[in-house]
């Protein structure tokens, strides 16, 4: 499908001008609609021109949908209703053309769109509860705006999984321009590249959007965009895709503060306090908190390696009396007020703080393992299978958070090893 055909409204009203060295085709990569190169292009070469007067923002809602509409109703619910009237047009919408090539329900990979059976593969990693809590928003969302929906006959039949596909098609391809959150017609159809340095460009005084290529295409070649730094577990949820080997894949993970006493709530007292990065979940029987990890390049045991609030509250987990904790917040007093971000003075103390962390990854590796070992007990005979497709995203996903666990577990073993020649072991 080229461009050309698709554009004709577009261009016989001179609102919007587009490259025609692109062409719109299906890719078997991320099986979606995506940009090709009809024609060869250079570096510096600009692919495509959008003016502003095209794109798709909140202030193109139907005024009399707007008046009903209550305050807290967001943006994102906005464009969705936007999507939702435009396709009830069809071919009478001026948007019919960039429309009716946005993905449906069947096509659409991200995790929001997995039964509960295929959401259960990537139950270890934090993509997991994402998916639950997006779902939640989402089902609140369209509870908000259906009495208003209901005022209009042709709007009245629109379901959840319309809502959900509109409103997904909005959170995976607006752009923040000066128009506010923007659906941009064809633009997001470029697919992401981790190492791409082609970017969206807003020229105010000519009003349009543009992408300049970063690299040279021939014809036939997919043409890339970044979308910024995403690990997979960004890319499955927010885009519905997964990249094998991410360079930028990282780790959520949980650690909690057991309650043992009067240490747990100066413990806790202490994070707050001196510790503002840190927020912690309470319950009554414990207090948690999440930390990101990425991977760690240098596996030596030196320099941080993991992040200085994660060692920091491994610190504080295991300070045994108050008076510990008295010379911890003495310590970040007379430093710069970050708590526990020094090596302890006490070896033995430091060893066992990272010794935690290592057990607790080593943990976690467990897990993981034992997570993608089950995704290959399935067989589906057809690799455009959708469940297949999404076995393959939820290996991409749980094999490079991994590979990112393994790698501050080599650090914290490399770590923990370089301390024991300073130990001197406590006398039982």
């Amino acid at each position: 499908m080229h461009f050309s055909a698709n554009l004709s409204f577009w261009e016989a009203s001179m609102l919007c001008f587009f490259q025609l060295k692109l062409s719109v085709l299906l890719s078997p990569k991320v099986f979606c609609r995506s940009l090709f190169a009809s024609e060869n292009i250079q570096s510096g070469d600009c692919i495509l021109k959008v003016p502003y007067s095209v794109q798709i923002a909140s202030d193109n809602l139907l005024p009399k949908i707007k008046a009903l509409l209550s305050d807290k109703i967001g943006t994102i619910s906005k464009l969705a209703i936007i999507l939702l009237v435009e396709q009830k047009m069809d071919q009478d919408s001026g948007w019919a053309p960039y429309i009716c090539c946005l993905p449906r329900h069947g096509e659409i990979h991200s995790t929001i769109f997995w039964s509960d059976y295929e959401l259960d593969m990537i139950r270890q990693s934090s993509v997991y509860q994402e998916t639950l809590n997006q779902k939640a928003k989402i089902e609140k969302d369209f509870a908000a705006v259906v009495p208003v929906l209901q005022q209009f006959p042709d709007l009245e039949s629109i379901t959840f999984q319309d809502f959900m596909c509109a409103y997904f098609s909005v959170t995976s391809r607006a752009w923040e321009s000066p128009k506010g959150l923007s659906l941009i017609p064809f633009t997001d159809f470029m697919n992401h590249d981790g190492v791409s340095k082609s970017i969206l460009l807003f020229d105010d005084d000519k009003k349009l959007s543009e992408v300049i290529a970063d690299r040279n295409y021939a014809p036939g070649e997919e043409v890339f965009i970044s979308y910024g730094k995403l690990p997979n577990a960004s890319l499955l949820l927010d885009f519905g895709f997964t990249l094998p080997c991410n360079i930028h894949d990282q780790v959520q993970i949980q650690l909690n503060i057991p309650y043992d006493g009067i240490l747990h709530e100066k413990k806790l007292e202490l994070l707050q306090h001196l510790t503002p990065k840190i927020k912690v979940a309470i319950d009554r029987n414990c207090s948690e908190d999440t930390f990101i990890i990425k991977e760690v390049r240098s596996p030596l045991g030196k320099g941080k390696g993991l992040p200085q609030a994660l060692r920091a509250f491994a610190r504080v987990l295991c300070c045994n009396s108050p008076q510990e904790l008295i010379d911890l917040a003495m310590e970040a007093a007379q430093i710069d007020g970050r708590l526990a971000r020094s090596p302890l003075k006490d070896s033995w103390k430091e060893f066992k703080a990272h010794q935690f962390l290592l057990s607790h990854i080593t943990h976690s590796m467990q897990k993981y393992d034992a997570a993608i070992k089950s995704l290959a007990l399935v067989n589906c005979p057809s690799m455009s299978n959708p469940f297949t497709i999404r076995r393959q995203m939820a290996h991409d996903l749980l094999t490079g958070e991994l590979r990112v666990l393994r790698s501050a577990s080599t650090w914290l073993n490399n770590y923990c090893v370089g301390l024991k020649s300073t130990i001197n072991y406590p006398r039982h």
